[in-house]
């Protein structure tokens, strides 16, 4: 089983990377937000309730696949309502049920994300796209960023389309998967 964990900046293009990836290799693809929106609709984002309950359902998820050896991408944007080492509890917990978890992060200039911020299709799951917010909080993100585990592979994402992101984390996860047998 792999968990191929995916993150990135604010507007870094994780989820039209994550489809084009598991459009390519059949993998399933579990989008943060599907369980950030579901949890949001009851709790407000940040609030202690909201944050345990998100962890938790990712956490079940996980677990429940790592049993069945079922591979899954995720998509995870590291800001400060998630715990500083959830991903290292991630990576134990695959692990330890005979699992491998490879890190993938993405980059991308200040600018070309500024740009990418307000596309309209970022609206789909309330995703962020006010440019003050992001000025605000860009500090902390960076510093989330900064306390990930060193990724498997690194893009940077400004001059790479997305299809060309999901062909070289394709082309990693085949050597990945290699390395395993």
């Amino acid at each position: 089983m792999q968990l191929i964990f995916i993150y990135g900046q604010v507007a870094s293009g994780k989820l039209t990377i994550a489809r084009q990836l598991a459009a390519r290799t059949g993998i399933a693809l579990f989008h943060n937000h599907l369980v950030v929106d579901a949890v949001g609709a009851v709790f407000p984002f940040g609030t202690e309730a909201f944050s345990r309950l998100r962890e938790q359902f990712w956490i079940a998820v996980f677990e429940e696949a790592a049993k069945q050896n079922r591979s899954l991408i995720f998509t995870f944007a590291p800001e400060p309502t998630v715990a500083r080492d959830f991903p290292g509890r991630v990576r134990g917990l695959i692990e330890r049920n005979g699992g491998q978890v490879i890190f993938v992060a993405l980059h991308l200039a200040q600018a070309e994300q500024e740009r990418r911020l307000v596309e309209e299709g970022r609206a789909a799951f309330g995703k962020m796209r006010n440019l003050t917010v992001l000025r605000t909080l860009r500090p902390q993100f960076d510093a989330c960023m900064a306390s990930m585990p060193q990724p498997a592979l690194t893009l940077d994402v400004s001059n790479l389309t997305p299809s060309e992101s999901a062909e070289a984390i394709s082309s990693l996860i085949l050597v990945e998967s290699r390395r395993e047998t």
